[in-house]
Order: structure tokens, then sequence, then C-alpha cells
């Protein structure tokens, strides 16, 4: 029986990936905490970690060996119902940082439960994405690809952005209020992921063995 409800506890990882180390202000942050705000409306905790603060090595092992983050980073994934990665777009892709933690999220393809299914099949992603120029829909559609290849869930609408004018320099972190559309974007992101965690959570996939 599904006993799932609207206030079962979900845990949340939003991994930043600005290219920016702390305490930098970043577009990509706030709206990455912007949207674990509005998970925090449907019973979701967890936390914010911004990935160039730390030495996460490139490759695509779980552990790339001595001095390397991801092994902690990756343990919080695996204990959170949701992941969410935000980026800024730079020359219309997502960031180098981003892309290397798709290729260690790629280790994943590997990994196994006792039924055969991958550790990250019971849960959900979702994407949120920052910059000054177009390209929005290109690089949700990459990390959208990318997150579901290695065995992550995404609900309908399923992403955030905002995206200033070509040519100019104003980031979202400066202007004076969120724009509706941004801020109605976050809120259905955090209501359909949720719902889909929740889901996931109670009703997993069948075996791939």
């Amino acid at each position: 029986m599904d006993t799932t409800t609207e206030a079962t506890p979900l845990r949340a990882v939003a991994l930043v990936c600005t290219l920016s180390p702390s305490p930098k202000p970043s577009s990509s942050q706030l709206l990455a905490e912007q949207t674990m705000a509005a998970l925090a409306d449907h019973g979701v905790t967890g936390k914010v970690i911004r990935i160039a603060d730390h030495d996460v090595k490139p490759g695509v092992e779980t552990d790339m060996g001595e001095g390397d983050a991801w092994p902690e980073i990756r343990d919080t994934i695996l204990g959170s119902d949701i992941l969410i990665l935000s980026t800024p777009i730079w020359l219309g892709h997502p960031s180098s940082i981003c892309q290397r933690v798709l290729e260690r999220l790629n280790a994943e393809l590997g990994e196994s439960d006792d039924e055969g299914r991958m550790l990250t099949y019971g849960k959900a992603a979702a994407v949120c994405v920052v910059g000054n120029e177009d390209g929005a829909h290109h690089v949700s559609a990459e990390l959208f690809q990318g997150l579901n290849d290695v065995g992550f869930s995404l609900a309908p609408n399923a992403v955030t952005y905002w995206v200033g004018e070509a040519m100019q320099g104003t980031d979202y972190q400066d202007l004076d209020k969120t724009p509706e559309k941004t801020a109605a974007a976050t809120k259905t992101l955090a209501a359909n992921t949720a719902h889909l965690a929740r889901r996931l959570r109670t009703s997993p996939y069948p075996s791939s063995s």
C-alpha cells in the first residue's frame, strides 16, 4: 500500500556550478537557494554545495583518489531524494564545472543495488539555469539527458531559469526583485519534483536484474 503523503519528509541537495568560489556572489547560487526555499514549502530539507569550493577531481570514477572531494559529495547525493543542478550559461552551454559533475555522475552507470538498479533510480532531479544570453532551453536539455542517462527521474517542468538580454551585463543577482515568470517556474519545479520524489520513495522502479 502506498503510504506516502505530502507530509513525508524528503532531503535535497543543490550542486551550484558557478565558476566562482565563495564568498563571491553567484546568480546560480541565488536561484539554487530560492529553489531550496520553494522545496521547503513541500517538506523538503537539505543543503546547497558550491562545487568550486571543493576539490572535485576530473574523471569518471566514484573516487579519483587522494584529495578528491567527490566521494563526500556523492554520499550526500545518495542520501538525498532530490538532486538540483544549478549552472550559469557560458558560450551557450553549461559551465565546465557542471560538465565535470555530470562526468563524475557517469560512474553511477557501474553501480547498482541487489535488484540490478542504479543507486540513483529512486531519486528525482531538477535544473536551475542563469545567464546573460539565450540558451536556457539548450542547457536544460543537455542536463536533462545527462541526468536521465545516469538514473535520475525528472518531473514535468523540472527547470527554472532566467536569462537577460543579449550583449548586456545585468546578472540575476542584480535584479531588484525576482521576475514573476521565474518565481512561478521555481514554484512549479518544487511542487512537481517533491511529488515525484515521494512517489519514487514508496513505489520504486522494477528490478533490472
